[in-house]
């Protein structure tokens, strides 16, 4: 008997985790590899040139920028899944929607948690009626990924630094191809970032709506200047 205790939770956890792999994986149907969330433009632009100056723009955002708020939105909606808040849930939804700094964004956002909530049915689990609502409804990928992290039993901790690292690999691999860099020099980019989402794991843990701010303006005007670029490979 002592032994079966012992061993159930260890498959549990190794179980939720590969979850947590597949749904992070570059293969995984949500449609990533065809936004660029405003990089396109700053290295069209020339300011991005460099594996430094790609690390120092995906670093501000996670200082202050989009990436650290879809990291507190993770955080917060699973927070409120894990406590049956569905008010907490629509207004953090609402007001993760409400950020968005342009029309391209919006859609990437919208778009994209449609297409997780469809894949992730692959994984049945028993869904309260007031959540299935919210989800029914249009909602922000960081929103419905805490949601469905939470209620599949996921741990937060690793749900948002998978959720944050699988965003700066999808940044990465853009400027992998348009600076371009080599595969070697984007490792050593993801690499070098490594700490600084092991932090924004840990603080987005108690982050609260109020919480939420943005000091991001050379990211947000590159995602608005985007649709005006003459020549586009990406969505946004």
């Amino acid at each position: 008997m002592p032994a079966t205790r012992t061993v159930t939770p260890i498959i549990m956890a190794d179980t939720a985790l590969i979850r947590l792999f597949s749904w992070l994986s570059p293969a995984f149907p949500i449609g990533g590899f065809a936004y660029s969330q405003g990089l396109e433009t700053a290295i069209a632009d020339g300011r991005i040139r460099t594996a430094e100056t790609l690390s120092a723009w995906i670093a501000g955002q996670l200082h202050r920028g989009p990436l650290r708020n879809d990291a507190y939105f993770l955080a917060i909606a699973a927070r409120a899944v894990s406590s049956a808040d569905p008010k907490a849930l629509a207004d953090a939804n609402a007001y993760a929607l409400a950020l968005q700094i342009s029309a391209e964004r919006d859609k990437e956002t919208r778009e994209q948690a449609r297409s997780f909530l469809d894949a992730a049915a692959a994984w049945p689990v028993e869904t309260p009626d007031w959540l299935a609502e919210i989800l029914g409804n249009p909602i922000a990928l960081p929103i419905a990924f805490g949601a469905m992290a939470a209620l599949h039993g996921l741990a937060p901790t690793a749900a948002i630094a998978g959720f944050a690292n699988a965003a700066i690999g999808q940044q990465i691999s853009v400027g992998v191809r348009l600076i371009p860099l080599g595969q070697t020099a984007g490792l050593h980019v993801l690499a070098s970032l490594e700490p600084k989402i092991a932090v924004l794991a840990e603080t987005a843990l108690t982050a609260n709506l109020e919480d939420i701010s943005g000091l991001s303006y050379g990211t947000d005007i590159a995602s608005l200047r985007h649709e005006d670029l003459s020549v586009r490979i990406f969505r946004s």
